[in-house]
């Protein structure tokens, strides 16, 4: 992976300082002079494995800061409104969470507190340039290893090694624990009730992608808690629908009377941050684009793709938004226009109808990290072809904005493709679209 250079920091921020607007200014606040119609324009900016911040694990707290200043000055240079940080990587946290331990991609070491607050930091600076900050959480990944001994002594996931599943490499949380989902939720609803966070975010990773000649050892809880269910796909698509349903209410009733829960740290030193200005918080996720294949399902998507969330993830994402488990969903529509396996073009109308008559607003994922790439197919080498993504969205009013992956591309933007999509589509700033009732 490319690292963002110091020079690409100091020329967004050179670039933002001009651009940004003065805080609460009309523009700060999301109502741009285009008078457009309110949509999403975000970035995702991940930290896992360091891929987008900090760019290296163990810099000084002000090099960590002034990294994630510029991304932040960066997401405003090019007109978006929205910033999906990523909090909880692998079982751990980028605030000071009661319930795991400080993320080793902060200082190199899993539980080593690193002076500052990631979170409370980046939730200040970005509604300080008029920007929503969506906190994003993998729910079940444990780590990019499947050695225990490797994590703190303090970790949950070595303190009830029964939680845990090896898996394709990596170590999972097991969906089909109730005590782990309920465990999952409270890490999660630490951070709602603490931050004046604007969204809740999961990704795609639920039960893991599928490894060829690899079994998900969930025996034991399939036995136990799968009685009720004709087999264990079922049942596996029930804990994910479970994690789905309660995260909702849980979020909903949080942000309905402020938060104001706080489980203790046991005499640590952090002052105990809470939610003031009391902004909806709303719960979206970001899915694998394919549902399932029409060739499996008469409803699915005219798509060929080797994988579908319904059957391999146990991810019933259509199935959220028809029951309005969910605010909005951001398919990870990650492919170029006329792909034949997963034509963006034929996607684009299958999500549009799939949120049609729901209060589910649908964004779209956008592949920014592909344009220019090598190896990547003809279309993606044209700086045009996201840019054609938007055009094509124009025509289907139930998109209402793109998140584009990641925000290292954003601020690198090797081939203008950014660029491209900010001087055809984004002629002024907009605010997000507000949470339906």
């Amino acid at each position: 992976m490319r690292r963002i250079t110091r020079r690409a920091f100091a020329v967004a921020a050179l670039s933002a300082a001009a651009a940004a607007p003065a805080p609460g200014s009309a523009a700060a606040r999301g109502r741009g002079p285009d008078g457009g119609r309110p949509e999403f324009r975000g970035m995702w900016l991940a930290t896992v494995a360091n891929r987008d911040w900090p760019s290296k694990a163990g810099l000084p707290a002000a090099s960590q800061q002034a990294e994630l200043r510029a991304y932040l000055d960066a997401a405003v240079t090019r007109r978006l409104n929205t910033v999906v940080f990523q909090v909880r990587p692998t079982a751990d946290a980028l605030w000071p969470s009661p319930y795991e331990p400080w993320s080793e991609y902060l200082t190199g070491v899993q539980g080593r507190d690193p002076g500052w607050d990631p979170l409370g930091f980046a939730v200040r600076e970005a509604h300080r340039r008029g920007l929503e900050l969506h906190a994003w959480f993998n729910p079940y990944r444990i780590a990019n290893h499947t050695d225990p001994s490797r994590l703190v002594p303090t970790h949950p996931a070595r303190l009830r090694p029964d939680w845990a599943v090896p898996y394709g490499g990596k170590l999972y949380y097991n969906p089909g624990l109730p005590e782990v989902r309920a465990f999952v939720q409270d890490a999660i609803l630490d951070a709602v009730e603490r931050y004046d966070i604007d969204g809740v975010h999961f990704d795609d990773y639920f039960y893991p992608y599928p490894v060829a000649g690899q079994t998900f050892d969930d025996d034991a809880a399939y036995q136990e808690y799968g009685g009720d269910f004709a087999n264990r796909a079922d049942w596996r698509r029930d804990n994910i629908d479970l994690l789905v349903r309660e995260t909702a209410q849980r979020v909903r009733d949080a942000r309905s009377t402020g938060g104001g829960r706080w489980p203790g740290r046991g005499g640590g030193r952090w002052r105990r941050p809470r939610r003031t200005h009391h902004r909806p918080v709303r719960f979206g996720i970001s899915p694998f684009a394919i549902w399932r294949n029409q060739a499996t399902d008469p409803a699915g998507s005219d798509t060929r793709a080797g994988v579908q969330t319904y059957d391999d993830l146990y991810a019933d994402t259509r199935k959220w938004v028809r029951e309005e488990w969910i605010d909005y969903i951001v398919p990870q529509v990650y492919w170029n226009i006329g792909f034949p396996a997963a034509d963006y073009a034929k996607l684009l109308p299958w999500w549009s109808e799939t949120v049609t008559g729901t209060r589910v607003q649908l964004c779209v994922g956008e592949a920014l990290y592909k344009a220019g790439a090598p190896g990547q197919p003809p279309a993606w080498q044209d700086p045009a072809e996201l840019s054609r993504h938007l055009t094509l969205a124009r025509g289907y009013p139930q998109v209402r904005g793109h998140i584009f992956f990641s925000a290292k591309e954003v601020a690198e933007d090797r081939t203008g493709a950014m660029a491209r999509v900010v001087a055809d589509h984004y002629p002024g700033p907009v605010r997000p679209p507000r949470p339906a009732s």
